[in-house]
């Protein structure tokens, strides 16, 4: 029997949605494509999984044609390359999850990052093409925006964390001297802030760490679009600055009780973020 070789070195594929949405009514239809980026330029063979599992089809692209509400799910792609030694294998793709609805209404969100300041489209699909002429979005089941006519889609301006939360959308329309009104299922919104806010670590037992120093590091997280400004690192204790600013969110001092904090600095954005403090003893 060939066995299998795990190259680790081979990056997972990248699997993206080409044609389509995260979130379709049943009865349409989404494409999905499984990249591998190799150097080589090697012939590769693809598996996809729903979940953990494997389905039959095989090639660069898996559609799901005239979807059923059933075939929603978390899906995965793989290469596969079989040599004279065996199979070589990707690591798995990050997933991709289909939604099929079987509804009147969908809340559909862009799959970017939503970022602090930044304008996100709200689009609120309806089954078909009635004549719409009432658009409500909730936030938590709140109502925060109400628009006449029929333009589906809902715009949130310099967003902030408060604009986190779970959003639905109901339309109205009239057909016949009758008023029928449907809403969609919640569908969840993140605002990520450019800078976080650090935490910090203190790491003081660990082998790879000189005899008598520590490890302060400083995490975080980054959302600025590229080409991103540097993040410059500066740690304290009891208030008075340790050493420098860096380039690296870690430094190595001695071990010392104490209170110690970090800051996070982007001076071309104007930001700064403090942790708060840690204590030392």
């Amino acid at each position: 029997m060939p066995f299998c070789i795990r190259m680790e070195e081979l990056k997972g594929p990248v699997l993206e949605i080409v044609s389509g949405n995260s979130r379709i009514f049943s009865g349409e239809t989404v494409r999905l494509k499984c990249s591998i980026y190799d150097v080589h330029n090697s012939t590769w063979d693809y598996r996809w999984f729903k979940g953990s599992m494997q389905l039959p089809q095989s090639g660069e692209h898996l559609v799901l044609w005239n979807a059923h509400i059933k075939e929603s799910g978390k899906f995965y792609c793989q290469g596969v390359r079989y040599t004279v030694v065996g199979e070589i294998l990707t690591l798995q793709s990050l997933a991709v999850e289909i939604s099929v609805d079987g509804g009147w209404a969908i809340m559909q969100v862009p799959p970017h990052r939503n970022i602090v300041g930044n304008t996100l489209k709200i689009t609120c699909r309806v089954r078909g093409t009635p004549p719409l002429h009432d658009m409500i979005l909730y936030k938590d089941g709140v109502e925060v925006v109400r628009q006449r006519g029929p333009i589906p889609h809902f715009y949130l301006t310099n967003l902030t964390t408060e604009d986190r939360g779970m959003y639905s959308c109901r339309a109205s329309w009239d057909v016949n001297g009758r008023t029928y009104s449907v809403i969609s299922v919640s569908t969840p919104v993140q605002v990520l802030e450019v800078l976080s806010q650090p935490v910090l670590e203190i790491d003081a037992n660990n082998d790879q760490v000189p005899a008598g120093m520590m490890k302060l590091i400083c995490h975080h997280e980054y959302n600025a679009p590229a080409p991103a400004p540097p993040v410059h690192y500066y740690f304290y204790r009891n208030n008075n600055k340790l050493g420098v600013a860096t380039s690296v969110n870690h430094e190595f001092v001695k071990r010392t009780p104490g209170q110690y904090t970090c800051k996070t600095k982007v001076p071309e954005l104007g930001l700064i973020r403090w942790s708060e403090p840690k204590k030392f003893e």
